[in-house]
């Protein structure tokens, strides 16, 4: 398991982020418009998954509108957003911000992350996803992954952009 901290009190997730050079854990997730995207329907991208507590957080916010500002100049590239918010929430989100470049996925069903290890285990965000990511490239292997030690603070984009 892992342990991040939220306003310095620490909790914990399942596990640990998936290894460098594995493949992905294959997933299934809910899109705005409630039809499954898998890891199948991305192949042959690279993928870059936000993963986060919820899109209604500010730091949150910031990192799918930050992702989404720079994933518009990526080639064969695609953002994934993963939260435990409903699809709706992520709609109303994206319509709102005029979100248009990421895929911004509901793990409405829990297994995402199971399978990634994100959920937090205990805490005030407990069964919530942790602020993570995983870059995967095009063979489906793991290239980079960041768990984020302290949940308000926001990712490293430059770092995962940069495998790319």
């Amino acid at each position: 398991m892992a342990t991040v901290t939220l306003k310095s009190n620490p909790f914990t997730t399942l596990g640990n982020l998936p290894k460098t050079g594995n493949k992905a854990p294959d997933f299934t997730l809910t899109n705005t418009d409630l039809s499954e995207v898998s890891l199948a329907n991305l192949a042959n991208k690279n993928i870059i998954l936000n993963i986060f507590p919820s899109v209604d957080t500010g730091t949150c916010a910031t990192s799918v509108r930050t992702f989404n500002q720079k994933a518009a100049s990526l080639d064969n590239t695609k953002v994934v957003c993963v939260s435990k918010d409903l699809p709706f929430a992520h709609a109303r989100f994206c319509g709102a911000e005029g979100i248009e470049n990421v895929l911004s996925l509901s793990d409405i069903s829990g297994e995402f992350g199971k399978s990634y290890q994100v959920a937090f285990t205990d805490g005030p965000l407990k069964g919530l996803l942790s602020r993570s990511i995983v870059v995967i490239n095009t063979k489906g292997e793991v290239v980079y992954t960041e768990q984020v030690t302290e949940t308000t603070n926001e990712p490293n984009y430059d770092a995962a952009l940069a495998v790319l």
